[in-house]
């Protein structure tokens, strides 16, 4: 299979939604509404172009995958930390365990750090995303806003120390919580 990673465009949204409700579809741990988040972070402010990508066959011009990384911030009394949220990654059920996950992982978090993003936060499993340099959370006082388990809830630094005084609870934009 010749992959290629880039950028979603607007003629690809169509597609992108069905391959991220087909992805979900029996997803244990899921509302089955990550399509609708994925509509509702690209009408927002979160939004960043550029950390929304794709995976793509190149030889039959399909995609296969989708991955969406998107501005949050951490906050304390003190200070507010700008950080990214990778949520959703998604990958069509007949190519998952193929490695297409994780080049869309590898791609959006080198493509993070060339923007100049210094950190991303991510809810999921925590066996799959330490592959990755994901960390639990916790390890430097970053909380969910909602009860999630410890190990499930990670972080990783895409510069060095980053995240060394970004103690706090995520702040999701508001689009993560509403309802369609």
């Amino acid at each position: 299979m010749n992959l290629i990673i880039r950028q979603e465009k607007a003629e690809d949204y169509e597609i992108v939604k069905s391959v991220v409700k087909l992805a979900f579809a029996a997803a244990e741990h899921s509302d089955k509404k990550e399509h609708k988040l994925v509509s509702r972070i690209r009408k927002s402010i979160a939004f960043i172009p550029e950390l929304s990508l794709v995976a793509s066959d190149k030889d039959h011009n399909r995609i296969l995958g989708h991955i969406l990384l998107s501005k949050i911030n951490i906050c304390n009394d003190d200070q507010i930390v700008e950080s990214l949220s990778l949520a959703p990654v998604s990958v069509l059920p007949e190519y998952q365990n193929k490695g297409i996950g994780r080049l869309l992982i590898t791609e959006a978090l080198k493509k993070a750090k060339e923007l100049g993003y210094s950190s991303v936060v991510v809810l999921g499993h925590p066996e799959y995303y330490p592959k990755f340099g994901f960390k639990k959370a916790s390890i430097w006082g970053i909380k969910a806003p909602f009860e999630v388990p410890d190990e499930a809830f990670m972080a990783i630094e895409l510069s060095d120390h980053a995240l060394f005084k970004a103690s706090g609870v995520v702040e999701y934009p508001s689009v993560f919580f509403e309802s369609d």
